[in-house]
C-alpha cells in the first residue's frame, strides 16, 4: 500500500522537485500540494511530470482531510513551515522538514507536539546524503586537527545564514573536537568589519549567497605543515530527493520528532 504525501510549497523550485520525486516512486502516492502561488493547477504538469490530478490549494488543513495524507513534505520558509508542522500533527500527519531556519523554541514546540500526538516526524537541514557523510567526517577530523573554518556556499535567495547544513556541522564539529592548538593573536585587526565571519567557540563560519549557487560547503582544517578540506557540492536539487523519499517511508515509525538524517541511514 502506498503512503499517502502532500507537499507544502509545491510550486517553487525543491517543491516541485518534491512533487517529481513522490510522483516516480512507486511506494508514495501524491495525495496533496500546497502553496500560495499557481493555485488551480495541477502539480504534476508544474513539476514536468505531467497531470496528476492533484491541484494545487492554499488550504493544509483541507488538503490534509481531502487526500487523506499520512506524510507531508515542506519545503518552504521556517515560520511557515513551522505552523505547517502544527497543523500536520493535529490532524496525524508526520511532517518531513527541509525547511531551516526555525528557532530553537519552535523545534522543541514541535518535538512536544509531535510527542503529545504519538506520531513521528523529521526535521533535517540537508537530506543529500554526501552532505550527511561530510558532516560525520568532520567531526572525526575534529578529533585530531581542532582548527576549523567552515565556507558555505548558497543561492541568493536563501534568507537564513549561516545555513541549517552549516550549523549542524558546527555542532558536531564541537562534539568532536580536541583541544585547540594554535597561537593566535589577543586581537585581530578588521579593516572591514565581519571580514573573519562569524564565531562560535572557536570555529569561523562564512556564509556566500550567490546566483548559480545551490547547496555547497567546505570544512577547512588546518595543522602542523598541512590542511584538509571536506567539501560537498550539491549541484542539483535532485540530490536531496533520496533522503526526502527515505524519510517519507520511515517517518511513520518514528517516535516523536528525529533530527538528522543520519539518524535514518545505516551508518
Amino acid at each position: 500500500m502506498s503512503i499517502a504525501v502532500a507537499v507544502a510549497g509545491a510550486a517553487g523550485r525543491m517543491g516541485r522537485t518534491v512533487v517529481k520525486a513522490v510522483h516516480g516512486d512507486p511506494e508514495l502516492a501524491l495525495v496533496g500540494a500546497v502553496d500560495v502561488a499557481c493555485l488551480g493547477q495541477d502539480a504534476g504538469d508544474l513539476a514536468g511530470v505531467g497531470a496528476t490530478g492533484v491541484a494545487l490549494t492554499s488550504d493544509l488543513g483541507s488538503t490534509l482531510r481531502a487526500g487523506n495524507a499520512a506524510v507531508l513534505v515542506d519545503f518552504t520558509r521556517a515560520a511557515v513551515a513551522f505552523e505547517n508542522a502544527k497543523t500536520a500533527l493535529s490532524f496525524g500527519v508526520s511532517p518531513v522538514i527541509g525547511t531551516t531556519g526555525m528557532t530553537p523554541a519552535q523545534v522543541e514546540e514541535v518535538r512536544a507536539l509531535a510527542a503529545r500526538q504519538g506520531v513521528g516526524a523529521f526535521m533535517a537541514p540537508n537530506f543529500a546524503i554526501g552532505a550527511v557523510l561530510m558532516m560525520l567526517f568532520a567531526r572525526q577530523a575534529a578529533r585530531y586537527m581542532p582548527e576549523v573554518e567552515i565556507i558555505e556556499f548558497h543561492g541568493e535567495q536563501k534568507v537564513d545564514a549561516p545555513s541549517g547544513t552549516a550549523m549542524r556541522t558546527l555542532d558536531f564539529i564541537l562534539a568532536g573536537r580536541a583541544a585547540r592548538t594554535a597561537v593566535r593573536p589577543e586581537r585581530e585587526e578588521f579593516k572591514l568589519e565581519g571580514a573573519r565571519g562569524g564565531d562560535q567557540d572557536g570555529v569561523k563560519v562564512h556564509s556566500v549567497r550567490l546566483p548559480g549557487y545551490v547547496a555547497h560547503q567546505e570544512c577547512l582544517f588546518g595543522g602542523l605543515g598541512q590542511t584538509l578540506t571536506l567539501r560537498h557540492d550539491s549541484t542539483d536539487r535532485i540530490s536531496f530527493m533520496p533522503g526526502v523519499v527515505l524519510a517519507c517511508k520511515q517517518v511513520r515509525s518514528l517516535d516523536g520528532l528525529v533530527v538528522g538524517l543520519e539518524h535514518l541511514l545505516e551508518l
